[in-house]
């Protein structure tokens, strides 16, 4: 698999998360509890937008969401940032 992140959204991880490749690639390698499917109506893609809550390789805690393209196996990266109590409990209550 590789990673795809579009120039616009490599500006905002940066801009405005502070987020990078390496962490966003870090929380991949560390995810333990798989990837929860977006099903809120406006944000509906095919194919579907899945995300998942990891750290990185220096305990930081990062909600990753992203695409996974199988056909061509490319993993699209939305966005990536520090996610809310709210989301952290909801992933914990779903993905276990």
């Amino acid at each position: 698999m590789s990673l795809r992140i579009s120039a616009k959204v490599k500006a905002k991880l940066q801009k405005k998360h502070n987020v990078t490749e390496e962490e966003i690639i870090e929380c991949f390698q560390s995810c333990e509890n798989g990837y929860l499917l977006d099903e809120r109506e406006d944000n509906q893609t095919d194919p579907p937008t899945q995300w998942f809550i990891s750290e990185t390789d220096y305990g930081r805690l990062l909600k990753v969401v992203f695409i996974m393209h199988y056909e061509d196996r490319v993993v699209e990266i939305k966005t990536a940032y520090e996610p809310n109590n709210d989301e952290i409990n909801l992933y914990n209550k779903i993905a276990k």
